[in-house]
């Protein structure tokens, strides 16, 4: 991403993991089915914790941070000794062509300014395998935090920590992915109570096959 405010990013997740550690602690979603043996890259695993769920399910794991502060707390592990973690960034993916039978993108593509997202999609695509699929997560417009923050474009805020978010609608996750086969793509509410304040939090899930 060099050239396209990946620095900015990266010092940004640096400063946050160094000053807090591990950052999330809330249990994963449910993974999807796929065969055990499969090969699967996480693209921005952070300090692994949808990792210590997807070891798993005998799955054969690459899992990509550009934060060495996360990658470090994700080897440190002992759940994880078999993942292969490697220090780079899910917009140049160092790794062959049609490699990967899924690619995982949990809450990456969001943090990186727009003419990053289409590279990140790009090269997720470049590593599927045919008929492999890729899982996106990201914070929905509809989420509470989408009026947070500073904004720096459109549905896109950063906070004091200096983490950029951007917050997606259904239609352009679609056109994100466009040469990809949409499988199903869906904006999942819930509530949050907050200071005794009920919020609104929402996220759009999407699964994407290259055939």
């Amino acid at each position: 991403m060099n050239g396209h405010g990946s620095d900015i990013v990266r010092a940004a997740w640096e400063r946050k993991y160094i000053a807090r550690g591990r950052l999330y602690g809330r249990a994963p979603r449910d993974l999807p089915p796929l065969p055990a043996g499969s090969r699967v890259l996480e693209a921005g695993c952070g300090e692994g914790k949808t990792l210590a769920a997807m070891v798993l399910q005998g799955w054969e794991i690459v899992a990509l941070d550009f934060s060495r502060s996360a990658l470090d707390l994700s080897r440190d592990n002992p759940q994880l000794v078999a993942v292969d973690h490697v220090l780079a960034d899910a917009a140049a993916i160092p790794c062959r062509d049609e490699i990967f039978d899924a690619v995982f993108l949990n809450h990456v593509t969001g943090h990186v300014p727009e003419p990053v997202r289409a590279i990140i999609a790009a090269e997720s695509f470049r590593v599927l395998r045919l008929g492999g699929r890729l899982f996106f997560r990201e914070f929905s417009a509809a989420d509470f935090r989408a009026g947070t923050g500073i904004a720096t474009g459109h549905s896109t805020r950063v906070n004091g920590d200096g983490i950029l978010t951007h917050y997606f609608s259904r239609d352009e996750v679609i056109r994100l992915f466009s040469s990809l086969i949409p499988v199903s793509v869906s904006e999942e509410r819930w509530h949050l109570k907050i200071q005794g304040k009920i919020l609104p939090r929402a996220e759009i899930a999407g699964v994407f096959m290259r055939v």
